[in-house]
Formats: structure tokens, C-alpha cells, sequence
């Protein structure tokens, strides 16, 4: 070959090798920079189950716990409020509303402790406090940010929790301060290494969807799952309207782990008695059960748990 002609090929092949380079390169940094992407969520063994909220003496050892799910107690809940006869906002110092005396730091550490597949998160906010709403109402977004950062880093670590869960459901702010504000304090505490594992919870309610789908917006590659009520819709939900519905969410919260969920006093949604476990086999055979949780372990109790196993049972299963 004369040597002009080979210089010519090594020169073309060198320039196909740098087009390739650089486009492997751009395809990662697209993946991994670009916040919108998310890698399509599929089957999952995670269970989880709020607890504490009702006071009725519920323990982490009353509830069966499935050796083979990844579980999830989440304790009901921290609120950012004064602990007084008559609660009012604090910006951001969070105390303690849930049944400590039954699910206190030596509680969480034995749970774990004995159980290798267990953690513990908390829950922020919450339908009530005291008599009345519990409002997300912050100052501005910095001074609450920086009152959150540093009570629940003081809670988590006194408790020895591992993720926090968002269940804001009446707002004093508009959607966008929400959005900061959460998704500052989600970032901030996984990157201070306080948390591994964040959630949201909303429902179907216009002014929930607009705050959570802010967040979502901005912040939803910080949020590791999504806690969605399907039990605030009606009771008597059917099969079908349960995936219409599951899918309508799962479009909202595109690439979402998107969770299936019932509520333990039958209340709302679809129940166990009537085919939830019917939708949550034809999601897996969908590979979009992602995971399931329950509303919640102090109602559950007096029905001895039963539904727990039966999702448990369901969620062990090989994918």
C-alpha cells in the first residue's frame, strides 16, 4: 500500500474513532446529567408501612416482617409544628408526632438490628395536628430550609433512621416554594449522607397534584419512590379503575417507582377483599409492581396483619 494512501485510512480511522468517542461521551452525560431521565422502573420486592400515628400502642415487633422484601417502617409523622394544646407553625423545626414511647430510638436500633432486610424513615407532615390541618407554611425558603436541615439531621441521627417521606397535604406556600424547599432539603440531607432514600406521597387532589408535580419537576431525580394514595379515591375502586388509575400516575410521575397501595380500614381505594392482589399480580405480569405499602400498621393491627403477609408473600416472589 503506498504510504500516502495508508496515511490517509489511519487518519479517517483515527476520526471515527474520536466521532465515537465523543458520542459514548455525550450519550453518558445525558444519562447521567440530564435531571428528566429516569431509567424505567420494574418489579420490586419493597414493601412499606406507615406507622405510629394513631397512638394505639403498635410495635415494630407486632408487625411480620418477610425475610425476603426489602421493608420499609415509616414513622407517622414529624410536623413542623409546636408541640403545644394549640400546634402552630415553626418554619422548619421539626418535632415529634408520632408514639415515640412505643417507637423510640431503642425500638428502631433492635428492629434493624434483628431484621437485616429492615429501615426505618420518617414522614413529614401529614393530614393533621392537634384539632386542625397541618400546613406546609413556610417563612421563605432559605430559613426553612436551614430549620429543616438541622432539626431532622438531630431526629434522624438521635433515631437512626434511613430516608424521609413527604406527606404535605394542605399548603400555605404556592407550588414552586414547595418544590424548593423540599427538593433543597432531600438534596441537602443526601448529600450530608443523613438519608440514603426519599419519597413523596400525594393523591389525586388538584392542589396536591400541583405541589408534588412541581417538585417532581425539578427534583424528581433526588426522589426514590412514590408513595401514591390510591386509597383517597372512592371506596369501592374496581380492578380495572385501579390500573387506569395506576397508569394515569405513573404517566404523571413519568419514570417513577411508582408504589400500589391500599388502606388497612378499607376506607378507600381498592381493598384486599375486592381484587387488590388481582391488580398487583397483573402489574407484576406488567413488571410494574414496584412495590407496595399499606396505610397503615395501627389499623392493621386488630386485623392481626393479615393483609401485611399476603403482600409480602406476593412481593417475594421472583420477579
Amino acid at each position: 500500500m503506498p504510504i500516502s494512501l495508508r496515511a490517509c485510512n489511519t487518519s479517517i480511522q483515527t476520526i471515527m474513532e474520536f466521532s465515537e468517542f465523543f458520542l459514548t461521551l455525550f450519550i453518558l452525560q445525558a444519562i447521567f446529567l440530564h435531571p428528566s431521565i429516569h431509567a424505567a422502573p420494574k418489579n420490586s420486592n419493597l414493601f412499606r408501612e406507615y406507622i405510629g400515628a394513631e397512638f394505639n400502642n403498635v410495635r415494630f415487633t407486632d408487625v411480620p416482617i418477610n425475610p425476603n422484601v426489602e421493608f420499609h417502617f415509616i414513622l407517622s409523622f414529624g410536623i413542623d409544628y409546636t408541640t403545644s394544646s394549640s400546634p402552630s407553625p415553626t418554619n422548619g423545626k421539626f418535632n415529634i408526632f408520632w408514639d415515640s414511647d412505643n417507637l423510640g430510638p431503642s425500638q428502631v436500633s433492635s428492629i434493624k438490628s434483628d431484621h437485616s432486610n429492615v429501615k426505618v424513615a420518617l414522614s413529614l407532615g401529614g393530614d393533621s395536628v392537634g384539632n386542625g390541618y397541618a400546613y406546609f407554611n413556610p417563612s421563605s425558603v432559605d430559613s426553612w430550609v436551614s430549620n429543616a436541615v438541622s432539626s431532622l439531621t438531630d431526629i434522624i441521627q438521635k433515631y437512626n433512621l434511613d430516608g424521609i417521606d413527604i406527606d404535605y397535604e394542605h399548603f400555605s406556600a404556592d407550588p414552586d416554594t414547595f418544590a424548593e424547599c423540599i427538593g433543597q432539603l432531600i438534596k441537602t440531607l443526601k448529600g450530608n449522607g443523613v438519608i440514603s432514600f426519599a419519597s413523596i406521597a400525594p393523591f389525586d387532589d388538584d392542589q396536591v397534584q400541583s405541589h408534588y408535580l412541581a417538585l417532581w419537576k425539578s427534583y424528581g431525580q433526588l426522589i426514590d419512590y412514590v408513595n401514591f394514595q390510591f386509597y383517597a379515591y372512592d371506596q369501592g375502586t374496581t380492578v380495572s379503575q385501579f390500573i387506569k388509575y395506576f397508569e394515569e400516575q405513573s404517566s404523571n410521575y413519568a419514570g417513577a417507582k411508582v408504589l400500589a397501595s391500599f388502606i388497612s380500614d378499607g376506607s378507600g381505594g381498592l381493598s384486599p377483599d375486592d381484587g387488590f392482589f388481582t391488580a398487583c399480580n397483573r402489574l407484576k405480569s406488567q413488571q410494574q409492581l414496584h412495590g407496595i405499602f399499606i396505610w397503615s400498621a395501627d389499623d392493621s393491627k386488630a386485623k392481626g396483619f393479615r393483609y401485611e403477609k399476603q403482600s409480602q408473600a406476593l412481593l417475594a416472589i421472583p420477579h
